[in-house]
């Protein structure tokens, strides 16, 4: 378990935020962040309220995640005091996508170190280069209750595949796979766009077949 204040760099800092998250006690650690969706700036709104969260005193160790892609200068020079003498028992945790994002003054008080966080590859059930209608109309029975962040996973995967495949999709289909992914982030539900790019694939598949065959 982290002991000390620490600087992580890693490209992607929103999932290993959840990963530290899981990894410490949930009574003694607080994360503070932008929650806005789609924003990731770490403003003096945010540096403010690590501050005082800061100064409420713990008996035990008390870990303050501060996690942004971005630190904005005013907000990291309001940081600078209370991370080069922290109250006793606080232990900061900055995580961001680059050392360039933070001043030197940051860098120069904390130790910092890279974790490099390799994509999961999702176990994918489905044969891509012969799928046909049974094919996707089994899988999707089987994901019903499908998860917003299961669909991204089987998304990547079946593009990986396609790609491994030599399926190759128009400017059109990709366009399909770009909506999907916004339409899944405003919540539509996650069957309905798992369907659609099971299609657009299906779709692509036959036509390179036909193709092929000419």
């Amino acid at each position: 378990m982290i002991q000390k204040s620490e600087i992580i760099i890693t490209k992607d800092f929103e999932g290993f935020t959840q990963q530290i998250i899981l990894s410490l006690p949930t009574h003694s650690s607080r994360i503070i962040n932008n929650e806005e969706e789609g924003k990731s700036n770490f403003k003096i709104s945010h540096a403010q309220k690590a501050i005082k969260e800061a100064y409420i005193a713990s008996a035990d160790l008390k870990y303050i995640i501060l996690s942004a892609n971005k630190f904005e200068l005013e907000a990291q020079n309001k940081l600078l005091k209370v991370l080069e003498e922290p109250p006793r028992n606080i232990v900061f945790i900055i995580i961001t996508t680059s050392k360039s994002n933070l001043l030197p003054t940051i860098l120069s008080r904390m130790s910092h170190r890279y974790v490099s966080t390799p994509k999961e590859i999702y176990n994918l059930e489905l044969n891509i280069k012969s799928l046909d209608l049974k094919d996707i109309y089994t899988f999707l029975k089987e994901k019903q209750r499908v998860s917003k962040d299961e669909v991204k996973l089987i998304v990547n995967e079946l593009l990986r595949q396609s790609t491994n495949h030599n399926i190759y999709f128009t400017g059109d289909e990709l366009d399909i796979f770009a909506r999907s992914i916004k339409l899944l982030e405003l919540n539509s539900k996650p069957i309905n766009i798992l369907t659609t790019i099971l299609l657009t694939i299906l779709h692509s598949n036959n036509k390179r077949l036909k193709n092929a065959n000419i």
